[in-house]
Protein backbone atom coordinates (compact mmCIF):
# COMPACT_ATOMS: atom_id res chain seq x y z
CA UNK A 1 0.00 0.00 0.00
CA UNK A 2 1.87 3.42 -1.11
CA UNK A 3 1.48 6.32 0.80
CA UNK A 4 2.44 9.37 -1.07
CA UNK A 5 4.38 12.38 0.08
CA UNK A 6 1.01 14.63 -0.82
CA UNK A 7 -0.66 12.17 1.40
CA UNK A 8 1.18 12.57 4.69
CA UNK A 9 1.85 16.37 3.91
CA UNK A 10 -1.66 17.77 3.36
CA UNK A 11 -2.37 21.89 3.82
CA UNK A 12 -5.50 22.12 6.26
CA UNK A 13 -6.87 23.74 8.84
CA UNK A 14 -6.29 24.08 12.64
CA UNK A 15 -6.39 22.94 15.26
CA UNK A 16 -6.50 19.03 14.28
CA UNK A 17 -6.24 17.06 11.44
CA UNK A 18 -8.22 14.36 12.95
CA UNK A 19 -10.26 16.27 14.83
CA UNK A 20 -11.31 19.54 12.61
CA UNK A 21 -9.91 18.25 9.44
CA UNK A 22 -10.87 14.60 9.50
CA UNK A 23 -14.67 15.35 10.19
CA UNK A 24 -14.80 18.04 7.03
CA UNK A 25 -13.29 15.60 5.03
CA UNK A 26 -15.97 12.53 6.10
CA UNK A 27 -18.66 15.41 5.90
CA UNK A 28 -17.69 16.24 2.34
CA UNK A 29 -17.45 12.29 1.66
CA UNK A 30 -21.23 12.07 3.38
CA UNK A 31 -22.54 14.39 0.78
CA UNK A 32 -21.12 13.11 -2.16
CA UNK A 33 -22.91 9.49 -1.30
CA UNK A 34 -26.14 11.92 -0.79
CA UNK A 35 -26.02 14.02 -4.37
CA UNK A 36 -25.40 10.46 -6.12
CA UNK A 37 -28.43 8.62 -3.86
CA UNK A 38 -32.08 8.40 -4.89
CA UNK A 39 -33.28 10.06 -1.38
CA UNK A 40 -34.83 13.17 -1.30
CA UNK A 41 -33.48 14.20 2.21
CA UNK A 42 -34.80 17.21 3.58
CA UNK A 43 -32.21 17.16 6.53
CA UNK A 44 -29.10 16.38 8.42
CA UNK A 45 -27.89 14.74 11.37
CA UNK A 46 -23.91 13.90 13.32
CA UNK A 47 -22.65 11.84 15.78
CA UNK A 48 -19.34 12.50 17.53
CA UNK A 49 -17.62 9.54 19.55
CA UNK A 50 -14.75 8.22 21.19
CA UNK A 51 -11.87 10.98 21.46
CA UNK A 52 -14.06 13.26 19.00
CA UNK A 53 -16.81 13.90 21.40
CA UNK A 54 -14.46 13.99 24.78
CA UNK A 55 -11.98 16.29 23.15
CA UNK A 56 -14.41 17.83 19.70
CA UNK A 57 -15.35 21.37 21.30
CA UNK A 58 -11.86 22.31 22.06
CA UNK A 59 -10.60 21.35 18.87
CA UNK A 60 -13.42 22.58 17.28
CA UNK A 61 -14.84 19.45 15.54
CA UNK A 62 -18.41 20.94 16.24
CA UNK A 63 -17.47 24.03 13.43
CA UNK A 64 -15.74 21.74 11.44
CA UNK A 65 -18.95 18.86 11.34
CA UNK A 66 -21.05 21.86 10.12
CA UNK A 67 -18.78 23.52 7.72
CA UNK A 68 -17.95 20.15 6.05
CA UNK A 69 -21.70 19.91 5.71
CA UNK A 70 -22.08 23.04 4.03
CA UNK A 71 -19.31 21.85 1.35
CA UNK A 72 -16.17 23.08 2.97
CA UNK A 73 -12.93 21.20 2.40
CA UNK A 74 -9.75 21.84 4.73
CA UNK A 75 -7.43 22.76 1.55
CA UNK A 76 -9.64 25.57 0.21
CA UNK A 77 -10.41 26.87 3.48
CA UNK A 78 -11.76 31.18 3.49
CA UNK A 79 -11.77 31.88 7.16
CA UNK A 80 -14.60 34.94 6.50
CA UNK A 81 -16.81 32.81 4.70
CA UNK A 82 -16.71 29.92 7.24
CA UNK A 83 -17.82 32.40 10.02
CA UNK A 84 -20.30 33.78 7.65
CA UNK A 85 -22.15 30.33 6.70
CA UNK A 86 -21.81 29.44 10.63
CA UNK A 87 -23.41 32.78 11.75
CA UNK A 88 -26.25 32.18 8.76
CA UNK A 89 -26.72 28.38 10.29
CA UNK A 90 -27.28 29.40 13.72
CA UNK A 91 -29.95 32.07 12.09
CA UNK A 92 -31.86 29.70 9.81
CA UNK A 93 -30.78 26.61 11.06
CA UNK A 94 -30.01 25.32 7.63
CA UNK A 95 -27.46 24.21 5.29
CA UNK A 96 -27.05 24.75 1.70
CA UNK A 97 -24.41 22.33 0.27
CA UNK A 98 -23.28 22.53 -3.36
CA UNK A 99 -25.98 20.65 -5.60
CA UNK A 100 -28.15 20.16 -2.80
CA UNK A 101 -31.50 21.79 -1.40
CA UNK A 102 -31.44 23.62 1.33
CA UNK A 103 -31.14 20.78 4.37
CA UNK A 104 -31.97 21.06 8.05
CA UNK A 105 -29.08 21.18 10.72
CA UNK A 106 -30.26 22.74 14.21
CA UNK A 107 -26.80 22.02 16.03
CA UNK A 108 -28.14 22.01 19.40
CA UNK A 109 -30.46 19.08 18.46
CA UNK A 110 -28.70 17.61 15.09
CA UNK A 111 -25.28 17.47 16.35
CA UNK A 112 -24.45 15.03 19.64
CA UNK A 113 -21.25 14.48 21.39
CA UNK A 114 -21.71 10.64 22.67
CA UNK A 115 -19.38 10.22 25.39
CA UNK A 116 -20.39 6.45 25.59
CA UNK A 117 -17.76 3.62 24.41
CA UNK A 118 -16.43 4.84 21.49
CA UNK A 119 -16.87 3.23 18.12
CA UNK A 120 -15.40 0.00 17.61
CA UNK A 121 -12.82 0.82 13.99
CA UNK A 122 -11.08 3.79 15.96
CA UNK A 123 -10.65 6.12 18.93
CA UNK A 124 -12.50 8.64 16.41
CA UNK A 125 -15.66 7.70 15.46
CA UNK A 126 -18.53 9.49 13.84
CA UNK A 127 -21.87 8.58 12.19
CA UNK A 128 -23.51 11.52 9.74
CA UNK A 129 -27.03 10.92 8.59
CA UNK A 130 -29.60 12.19 6.04
CA UNK A 131 -33.65 12.70 7.14
CA UNK A 132 -36.43 12.83 5.61
CA UNK A 133 -39.34 15.38 6.11
CA UNK A 134 -40.79 13.35 8.64
CA UNK A 135 -36.83 13.16 10.47
CA UNK A 136 -36.37 9.73 9.85
CA UNK A 137 -33.24 8.34 8.54
CA UNK A 138 -32.80 7.75 5.39
CA UNK A 139 -29.53 7.22 4.87
CA UNK A 140 -26.33 6.51 7.57
CA UNK A 141 -22.77 6.79 7.27
CA UNK A 142 -19.91 6.04 9.54
CA UNK A 143 -16.61 7.32 9.44
CA UNK A 144 -13.24 7.36 11.19
CA UNK A 145 -10.56 10.58 11.65
CA UNK A 146 -7.44 7.90 11.79
CA UNK A 147 -4.83 10.86 12.05
CA UNK A 148 -3.26 13.20 9.89
CA UNK A 149 -5.96 13.90 7.89
CA UNK A 150 -7.02 10.37 6.74
CA UNK A 151 -10.50 9.31 6.90
CA UNK A 152 -11.98 5.69 6.31
CA UNK A 153 -15.37 4.89 5.97
CA UNK A 154 -17.15 2.08 8.21
CA UNK A 155 -16.94 -0.32 5.63
CA UNK A 156 -12.90 0.57 4.35
CA UNK A 157 -12.32 0.70 7.73
CA UNK A 158 -13.16 -3.45 7.91
CA UNK A 159 -11.33 -4.03 4.38
CA UNK A 160 -7.91 -2.76 5.82
CA UNK A 161 -6.91 -6.69 6.40
CA UNK A 162 -3.15 -7.75 6.38
CA UNK A 163 -3.40 -9.61 3.25
CA UNK A 164 -4.27 -5.96 1.52
CA UNK A 165 -1.48 -4.46 3.52
CA UNK A 166 0.68 -6.92 1.90
CA UNK A 167 -0.62 -6.80 -1.77
CA UNK A 168 2.02 -6.42 -3.97
CA UNK A 169 2.73 -2.58 -4.81
CA UNK A 170 2.87 -0.78 -8.18
CA UNK A 171 6.35 1.57 -7.32
CA UNK A 172 9.84 0.09 -7.98
CA UNK A 173 11.30 0.66 -4.10
CA UNK A 174 7.80 -0.58 -2.13
CA UNK A 175 9.33 -0.90 1.35
CA UNK A 176 7.16 -1.52 4.05
CA UNK A 177 9.98 -1.42 6.92
CA UNK A 178 13.25 0.56 7.85
CA UNK A 179 15.01 -2.84 7.08
CA UNK A 180 13.88 -3.43 3.83
CA UNK A 181 14.20 0.35 2.90
CA UNK A 182 18.03 0.01 3.45
CA UNK A 183 18.52 -3.29 1.78
CA UNK A 184 16.97 -1.49 -1.34
CA UNK A 185 19.08 1.74 -0.60
CA UNK A 186 22.11 -0.81 -0.45
CA UNK A 187 20.97 -2.79 -3.37
CA UNK A 188 19.57 0.27 -5.95
CA UNK A 189 22.94 2.59 -4.86
CA UNK A 190 20.22 5.39 -3.90
CA UNK A 191 19.46 7.82 -1.48
CA UNK A 192 16.18 7.35 0.59
CA UNK A 193 14.48 10.59 -1.30
CA UNK A 194 15.59 9.27 -4.53
CA UNK A 195 13.95 5.66 -4.01
CA UNK A 196 11.05 7.67 -2.25
CA UNK A 197 11.38 10.52 -5.71
CA UNK A 198 11.40 7.36 -8.01
CA UNK A 199 7.72 5.95 -6.57
CA UNK A 200 6.20 9.08 -6.72
CA UNK A 201 7.25 9.10 -10.58
CA UNK A 202 4.59 6.26 -11.02
CA UNK A 203 1.96 8.91 -10.12
CA UNK A 204 3.02 12.04 -11.29
CA UNK A 205 5.23 14.12 -13.13
CA UNK A 206 8.70 15.32 -12.12
CA UNK A 207 7.65 18.67 -12.66
CA UNK A 208 4.65 17.85 -10.36
CA UNK A 209 5.98 16.03 -7.69
CA UNK A 210 8.88 19.61 -7.61
CA UNK A 211 5.75 21.99 -7.73
CA UNK A 212 4.30 20.06 -5.13
CA UNK A 213 7.01 20.05 -2.92
CA UNK A 214 7.39 23.47 -3.39
CA UNK A 215 3.81 24.62 -2.42
CA UNK A 216 3.79 22.33 0.32
CA UNK A 217 7.38 24.32 2.18
CA UNK A 218 5.88 27.58 1.49
CA UNK A 219 2.53 27.38 3.16
CA UNK A 220 4.74 25.96 6.10
CA UNK A 221 7.30 28.86 5.91
CA UNK A 222 4.33 31.37 5.07
CA UNK A 223 2.55 29.70 8.69
CA UNK A 224 5.54 30.20 10.72
CA UNK A 225 6.47 33.70 9.33
CA UNK A 226 2.57 34.55 10.02
CA UNK A 227 2.60 33.24 13.60
CA UNK A 228 5.91 35.50 14.29
CA UNK A 229 4.08 38.14 13.65
CA UNK A 230 1.10 37.58 15.05
CA UNK A 231 0.09 38.84 19.28
CA UNK A 232 -2.58 38.55 21.03
CA UNK A 233 -4.41 35.66 23.16
CA UNK A 234 -5.12 32.39 21.43
CA UNK A 235 -9.07 31.00 21.14
CA UNK A 236 -10.42 28.57 23.74
CA UNK A 237 -10.56 30.20 26.91
CA UNK A 238 -7.27 28.99 28.30
CA UNK A 239 -6.27 32.87 27.85
CA UNK A 240 -2.76 31.69 26.49
CA UNK A 241 -0.53 33.76 25.07
CA UNK A 242 1.13 34.16 22.01
CA UNK A 243 4.50 34.29 22.68
CA UNK A 244 6.69 33.31 19.25
CA UNK A 245 6.45 37.04 17.98
CA UNK A 246 8.31 38.68 21.26
CA UNK A 247 10.50 35.66 21.64
CA UNK A 248 11.26 36.13 17.83
CA UNK A 249 12.12 40.23 18.18
CA UNK A 250 14.09 39.68 21.24
CA UNK A 251 16.47 36.61 19.61
CA UNK A 252 16.49 39.29 16.41
CA UNK A 253 17.89 41.82 18.92
CA UNK A 254 20.76 39.53 19.97
CA UNK A 255 21.90 38.78 16.87
CA UNK A 256 25.21 38.85 16.39
CA UNK A 257 26.50 39.59 20.08
CA UNK A 258 29.37 37.63 21.35
CA UNK A 259 27.66 37.50 24.74
CA UNK A 260 24.94 35.15 23.34
CA UNK A 261 25.23 31.61 24.77
CA UNK A 262 25.26 28.62 22.68
CA UNK A 263 22.75 26.99 24.00
CA UNK A 264 20.40 30.14 22.57
CA UNK A 265 20.12 28.29 19.37
CA UNK A 266 17.09 25.86 21.09
CA UNK A 267 15.57 29.09 21.38
CA UNK A 268 15.67 29.54 17.80
CA UNK A 269 13.64 26.26 17.17
CA UNK A 270 11.73 26.64 19.79
CA UNK A 271 9.89 29.78 18.38
CA UNK A 272 9.62 28.65 14.74
CA UNK A 273 7.97 25.79 15.83
CA UNK A 274 5.65 27.61 18.60
CA UNK A 275 4.87 29.72 15.85
CA UNK A 276 3.46 26.89 13.80
CA UNK A 277 1.25 25.67 16.33
CA UNK A 278 0.13 29.12 17.49
CA UNK A 279 -1.16 29.51 13.83
CA UNK A 280 -2.48 26.14 14.38
CA UNK A 281 -4.46 27.01 17.64
CA UNK A 282 -5.73 30.18 16.13
CA UNK A 283 -7.32 28.36 13.21
CA UNK A 284 -4.76 28.75 10.35
CA UNK A 285 -3.34 27.40 7.80
CA UNK A 286 -0.68 24.63 8.51
CA UNK A 287 0.21 21.43 6.57
CA UNK A 288 -0.23 18.51 8.27
CA UNK A 289 3.81 17.27 9.29
CA UNK A 290 2.56 14.16 9.91
CA UNK A 291 -0.64 15.81 11.78
CA UNK A 292 -1.84 19.36 13.10
CA UNK A 293 -1.14 18.98 16.56
CA UNK A 294 2.74 18.23 15.92
CA UNK A 295 2.97 20.14 12.61
CA UNK A 296 5.48 22.88 13.76
CA UNK A 297 8.39 20.26 14.08
CA UNK A 298 9.23 19.50 10.90
CA UNK A 299 9.28 22.88 9.29
CA UNK A 300 11.05 24.23 12.34
CA UNK A 301 13.99 22.02 11.79
CA UNK A 302 13.91 23.20 7.96
CA UNK A 303 14.26 26.91 9.24
CA UNK A 304 17.05 26.00 11.63
CA UNK A 305 18.70 24.00 8.84
CA UNK A 306 18.33 27.27 6.54
CA UNK A 307 18.43 30.05 8.36
CA UNK A 308 21.47 29.35 10.67
CA UNK A 309 23.40 26.16 8.83
CA UNK A 310 26.42 26.98 6.39
CA UNK A 311 26.00 25.22 3.04
CA UNK A 312 21.79 25.13 3.39
CA UNK A 313 19.96 25.73 0.33
CA UNK A 314 16.59 26.28 -0.36
CA UNK A 315 16.68 23.42 -3.40
CA UNK A 316 17.24 20.91 -1.04
CA UNK A 317 13.73 21.25 0.44
CA UNK A 318 12.56 18.66 -1.12
CA UNK A 319 14.89 16.16 -0.44
CA UNK A 320 14.47 16.52 3.29
CA UNK A 321 10.33 16.32 2.75
CA UNK A 322 10.51 13.40 0.89
CA UNK A 323 13.44 11.60 3.20
CA UNK A 324 10.99 12.41 6.20
CA UNK A 325 8.03 11.10 4.09
CA UNK A 326 9.17 7.66 3.53
CA UNK A 327 9.99 7.82 7.79
CA UNK A 328 6.70 8.55 8.08
CA UNK A 329 5.05 6.29 6.08
CA UNK A 330 6.64 3.69 7.83
CA UNK A 331 4.71 4.74 11.06
CA UNK A 332 2.06 5.19 9.86
CA UNK A 333 1.68 1.71 7.83
CA UNK A 334 3.30 -0.16 11.09
CA UNK A 335 2.21 1.97 13.90
CA UNK A 336 0.31 5.17 14.01
CA UNK A 337 0.13 8.87 13.55
CA UNK A 338 -2.74 9.38 15.42
CA UNK A 339 -3.09 10.56 18.58
CA UNK A 340 -6.29 9.61 20.08
CA UNK A 341 -4.93 6.13 18.93
CA UNK A 342 -1.33 6.09 20.41
CA UNK A 343 -1.01 9.14 22.39
CA UNK A 344 1.55 11.90 21.49
CA UNK A 345 4.50 9.99 21.22
CA UNK A 346 2.19 8.74 17.18
CA UNK A 347 2.29 12.66 16.77
CA UNK A 348 5.32 14.89 18.25
CA UNK A 349 7.29 11.48 18.06
CA UNK A 350 6.68 10.66 14.48
CA UNK A 351 7.28 14.46 13.46
CA UNK A 352 10.79 14.38 15.48
CA UNK A 353 11.80 11.35 13.80
CA UNK A 354 10.65 12.60 9.91
CA UNK A 355 12.55 15.24 11.17
CA UNK A 356 15.99 13.73 12.07
CA UNK A 357 15.98 12.15 8.94
CA UNK A 358 15.52 14.80 6.94
CA UNK A 359 17.95 16.75 8.50
CA UNK A 360 20.70 14.08 8.72
CA UNK A 361 20.00 13.74 4.91
CA UNK A 362 20.71 17.54 3.52
CA UNK A 363 23.71 16.90 5.98
CA UNK A 364 24.92 14.50 3.95
CA UNK A 365 24.15 11.47 6.13
CA UNK A 366 23.62 7.88 4.62
CA UNK A 367 20.76 6.18 4.39
CA UNK A 368 21.95 3.81 7.86
CA UNK A 369 22.75 7.07 9.56
CA UNK A 370 19.36 8.47 8.48
CA UNK A 371 17.72 5.74 9.94
CA UNK A 372 19.32 6.30 12.74
CA UNK A 373 18.40 9.31 13.24
CA UNK A 374 14.48 8.86 13.02
CA UNK A 375 15.19 6.25 15.34
CA UNK A 376 16.65 7.92 18.18
CA UNK A 377 14.13 10.79 17.90
CA UNK A 378 11.66 8.62 18.22
CA UNK A 379 12.95 6.42 20.79
CA UNK A 380 12.91 9.48 23.25
CA UNK A 381 9.61 10.06 23.03
CA UNK A 382 8.38 6.60 23.86
CA UNK A 383 4.99 6.69 26.41
CA UNK A 384 4.30 10.76 25.43
CA UNK A 385 0.78 10.89 26.41
CA UNK A 386 -1.81 12.96 24.66
CA UNK A 387 -2.99 15.23 27.30
CA UNK A 388 -4.52 18.71 26.20
CA UNK A 389 -6.12 21.34 28.58
CA UNK A 390 -9.65 21.78 28.10
CA UNK A 391 -9.02 19.89 25.05
CA UNK A 392 -7.43 22.31 23.19
CA UNK A 393 -4.27 21.97 20.62
CA UNK A 394 -2.59 24.65 23.30
CA UNK A 395 -0.94 23.49 26.27
CA UNK A 396 1.04 21.32 26.19
CA UNK A 397 0.84 20.95 22.48
CA UNK A 398 2.86 24.41 21.50
CA UNK A 399 6.03 23.72 23.63
CA UNK A 400 6.06 19.79 22.96
CA UNK A 401 6.68 20.69 19.40
CA UNK A 402 9.45 22.76 20.55
CA UNK A 403 10.93 20.60 22.34
CA UNK A 404 10.33 18.15 19.84
CA UNK A 405 12.28 19.92 16.84
CA UNK A 406 15.42 20.68 19.21
CA UNK A 407 15.31 16.86 20.09
CA UNK A 408 15.07 15.96 15.91
CA UNK A 409 18.46 18.02 15.15
CA UNK A 410 20.04 16.26 18.79
CA UNK A 411 18.95 12.84 17.07
CA UNK A 412 20.36 13.71 13.57
CA UNK A 413 23.45 15.71 14.64
CA UNK A 414 23.96 12.42 17.46
CA UNK A 415 23.35 9.95 14.41
CA UNK A 416 25.61 11.81 12.16
CA UNK A 417 28.47 11.38 14.56
CA UNK A 418 28.70 8.10 13.73
CA UNK A 419 28.80 5.04 11.18
CA UNK A 420 25.26 4.21 11.25
CA UNK A 421 25.45 1.03 13.37
CA UNK A 422 23.46 1.17 16.03
CA UNK A 423 21.91 -1.10 18.70
CA UNK A 424 17.86 -0.74 18.46
CA UNK A 425 16.44 -0.52 14.99
CA UNK A 426 13.89 1.98 13.67
CA UNK A 427 11.69 -1.38 13.16
CA UNK A 428 11.66 -1.40 16.51
CA UNK A 429 11.26 1.78 17.82
CA UNK A 430 8.31 1.94 15.65
CA UNK A 431 7.00 -1.82 16.90
CA UNK A 432 7.64 -0.65 20.71
CA UNK A 433 5.30 2.69 20.05
CA UNK A 434 2.47 0.97 18.15
CA UNK A 435 2.59 -1.83 21.61
CA UNK A 436 2.49 1.20 24.26
CA UNK A 437 -0.10 3.03 22.53
CA UNK A 438 -2.42 -0.29 22.13
CA UNK A 439 -1.71 -0.41 25.79
CA UNK A 440 -1.78 3.26 27.45
CA UNK A 441 -5.20 3.67 29.00
CA UNK A 442 -7.49 5.48 27.29
CA UNK A 443 -7.68 8.84 29.59
CA UNK A 444 -4.23 9.30 28.31
CA UNK A 445 -5.05 9.18 24.64
CA UNK A 446 -6.58 12.84 23.30
CA UNK A 447 -9.10 12.56 25.37
CA UNK A 448 -8.56 15.02 28.45
CA UNK A 449 -9.53 12.68 31.27
CA UNK A 450 -5.92 12.04 32.26
CA UNK A 451 -2.34 13.68 32.52
CA UNK A 452 -1.88 17.62 32.73
CA UNK A 453 -5.30 18.03 31.49
CA UNK A 454 -6.62 17.23 34.49
CA UNK A 455 -4.31 18.43 36.94
CA UNK A 456 -3.70 22.17 35.40
CA UNK A 457 -6.64 24.46 36.58
CA UNK A 458 -8.96 24.62 33.24
CA UNK A 459 -9.88 28.35 33.57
Amino acid sequence: MFLSVFDLFKVGVGPSSSHTMGPMVAAARFLALLRASPFHARGLRASLHGSLAFTGKGHATDRATILGLAGFAPDTYEAEAAEATLAANRASLTLTPPGLPVLHFDPARDLVFDYGAALPGHANGMILMATDAQGDVIMQETYYSIGGGFVLSATEAAAVTAAELEAPSPVPYPFRTASEMLAMARASRLTIAAMKRANERVFRSEAKIDDGLTRLWQVMYTCMNRGLAAEGTLPGGLKVKRRAHAIHQSLMAERGHNLTAPHTINDWMLTYAMAVNEENAAGGQVVTAPTNGAAGVLPAVIRYWLDHVPGATAARVGEFLLTAAAIGGLIKRNASISGAEAGCQAEVGSAAAMAAAGLAAVLGGSPEQIENAAEIALEHHLGMTCDPVRGLVQVPCIERNGLGAIKAVSAASLALRGDGIHLVPLDSAIETMRQTGRDMHAHYKETSLGGLAVNVPNC
